[in-house]
């Protein structure tokens, strides 16, 4: 099979790194899913969506000349997640559930642990940032009371 950009196919999860996964294709082919094309939202953790041996849906983004096949999942469950019929609503804030899951397989969604809404988003994003600012405020004071002490040539050339 001649794969091009934009197909649609199945394929397993074979290897899981911090920076992607790896997806068996058909004809024995390998594509990388790059954890920006993992989900729709942030992904911190690649293990928290994807297990090895899970059959994912993906879109071939690109095929490079030497070989190399980019693909996306996030990107085929908007294909999928599109009404075929104006009356639906669109469903594409849902989570991903595949249609039809081998045993053992992982439904990923987003941890139930992050904001769900912009109040929590923004009361989360304050309360590191200001974390951030006295750590930042700490360190700053254990350097300047090290000892060194920065003189002014103007005060001692009076």
């Amino acid at each position: 099979m001649n794969l091009e950009a934009g197909m649609i196919l199945e394929g397993k999860v074979t290897g899981i790194t911090k920076f992607g996964a790896f997806v068996d294709l058909e004809d024995g082919k390998t594509g990388m899913v790059h954890i920006s094309e993992v989900a729709p939202t942030f992904v911190n953790d690649i293990k928290d969506y994807l297990k090895e041996g899970q059959t994912v849906k993906v879109k071939v983004l690109s095929v490079s000349d030497d070989g190399k096949i980019s693909l996306s999942i996030k990107k085929a469950m908007v294909q999928n997640d599109k009404p075929q019929n104006n009356n639906r609503p669109n469903r594409s804030s849902q989570p991903y559930r595949p249609s039809s899951r081998p045993s053992g397989s992982y439904d990923w969604q987003p941890k139930r642990s992050e904001p769900t809404d912009f109040e929590d988003m923004m009361s989360k994003f304050k309360q590191s940032s200001e974390e951030k600012i006295s750590n930042l405020k700490r360190t700053n004071e254990n350097r300047r009371g090290s000892g060194y002490t920065r003189r002014n040539n103007n005060s001692s050339n009076k």
